[in-house]
């Protein structure tokens, strides 16, 4: 398996954040993904970064002092993230991909205008080689 494509779950079927999302758009939109980490686009579809639940609890802690109100006119870009998930090109080799995957819960696709084209999950990965090292008889 040479294609990272097939491992790809699509744009369409990801949860994901603008960048010019709230703090509280940003806390609304995780909470009914029920993800822990959601990557950032921009209105272009490129691929800005990663926000994590960590990140979002420190920024109410620090720029929001623990208040809504402050979180509905601070913009996400503000907080400062711990760690971005890097992205990955379409023609990344399957190598990089593990090696990437191995760090991060979920790797960004992106083509060649670095936009935003899905992501790749290690759980998709381990699943793909469960399958291969323990075929069902």
């Amino acid at each position: 398996m040479n294609n990272i494509l097939f491992f790809l779950t699509p744009k369409a079927l990801c949860a994901y954040l603008y960048d010019d999302y709230t703090i509280r758009q940003a806390l609304e939109k995780m909470e009914a993904a029920g993800y822990s980490a959601i990557p950032i686009l921009n209105r272009r579809g490129e691929y800005r970064g990663t926000l994590t639940e960590g990140d979002l609890l420190w920024a109410m802690k620090n720029i929001c002092y623990m208040d809504m109100r402050q979180a509905e006119a601070r913009r996400i870009m503000e907080i400062t993230r711990r760690k971005d998930n890097v992205p990955v090109r379409v023609t990344t080799s399957m190598q990089d991909l593990v090696e990437r995957a191995s760090n991060q819960n979920f790797v960004p696709v992106v083509d060649d205008k670095d936009a935003f084209i899905g992501l790749v999950t290690r759980k998709a990965i381990i699943k793909y080689c469960q399958e291969k090292l323990f075929p069902e008889d």
